[in-house]
């Protein structure tokens, strides 16, 4: 009998405000819209893949503050149909939260994140022991300061808990963020081999491998994505990796099976925010491997999941039922 999936880690409410352009260094830009909205892995993930499908059953793993914010991220998934009993409240905490900038036209998106309750969701949070279901889906290592922390012997707590989820029977899966310090491989190696799955972009993905991905025009290096794949399968993975693009989304198999589906085509004004859109895709990914679907599918999925993200300015609103995912792509 299937379990469901569990989704651990970023739990956080994001602030987005619609501008027309992103301002120069000391410049001035109007904001034209904002709204309030959740964040994170947790929130995004997990209430895509209860959108996708109501009778799913998705536990939340994270930790919160006793704030407004919490009370508020904490009712929609709640509302959305998520199991909460497993989120931590820290009473004396601020939730998580960032200010997203969000370029209207484009979609494009900037973060100014406050880390908050995130930075103490650790190992003791995840009741290992009743922890009950076929998948167990983290994210974002370089955003979850316990777990991102460098112990002497090299290894991480992220990869003890992912090493003890798997003694379990239990699949693994890791989602990360981009992050400019550096520490990419120095952080996520170690949790590699303990992951049944890795879903990221390729920037992502070439920052834990060393590989480029992109040249100096920004052009897709698609051997170059190839390579970044292949690398993090050599650094342990046990199954596949999964790289998401805007040009198009990558699966590389542990037995050597690559396949590539080109993204949908969108008219021009369609996307009203891209916020979340990584977290979408993820949740296509992840259905997907808990159904069964072949690769091709998964991807074909993916991308479509992403594309109704894309559809409104936050991050959960215009995910659908799966069986309604293309009307989005008749307005």
């Amino acid at each position: 009998m299937k379990k469901g999936i569990a989704i651990a880690g970023n739990i956080l409410a994001d602030n987005v405000k619609m501008v027309e352009e992103y301002p120069k260094k000391g410049m001035l830009a109007t904001i034209t819209e904002e709204e309030k909205a959740v964040g994170g892995c947790v929130c995004n993930t997990g209430i895509d893949l209860k959108r996708l499908d109501p009778n799913l059953e998705v536990k939340a793993y994270g930790r919160i503050g006793g704030d407004d914010n919490g009370k508020y991220v904490l009712s929609v998934m709640q509302r959305e149909g998520m199991n909460c009993d497993n989120v931590k409240v820290s009473s004396n905490l601020l939730t998580s939260y960032s200010d997203v900038i969000t370029v209207m036209g484009t979609g494009e998106r900037t973060f100014f994140h406050n880390r908050g309750a995130n930075k103490f969701f650790c190992e003791e949070d995840v009741d290992l022991e009743n922890l009950d279901c076929d998948l167990f889906h983290i994210g974002y290592l370089m955003l979850l300061d316990y777990f991102d922390t460098v112990l002497e012997d090299g290894s991480t707590p992220m990869a003890k808990l992912l090493k003890r989820v798997r003694e379990k029977g239990i699949k693994t899966s890791i989602d990360v963020v981009s992050e400019s310090s550096g520490r990419f491989n120095q952080v996520v190696s170690s949790a590699l081999k303990y992951c049944d799955y890795v879903i990221v972009n390729e920037i992502e993905a070439g920052a834990i491998a060393g590989v480029e991905v992109r040249d100096q025009e920004e052009n897709l290096i698609e051997e170059g994505i190839f390579k970044a794949m292949q690398t993090l399968l050599d650094m342990g993975v046990k199954e596949k990796v999964v790289v998401h693009c805007p040009e198009k989304a990558f699966c590389l198999t542990k037995d050597g099976k690559f396949t590539t589906v080109n993204s949908i085509k969108l008219k021009k004004g369609f996307i009203k925010g891209s916020v979340g859109a990584g977290d979408a895709f993820c949740a296509g990914c992840l259905y997907s491997i808990y159904s069964g679907y072949t690769d091709d599918k998964m991807l074909e999925l993916a991308n479509l999941v992403a594309v109704n993200c894309l559809s409104e300015k936050d991050s959960i609103s215009g995910v659908r039922k799966i069986e309604d995912l293309r009307k989005v792509l008749e307005i």
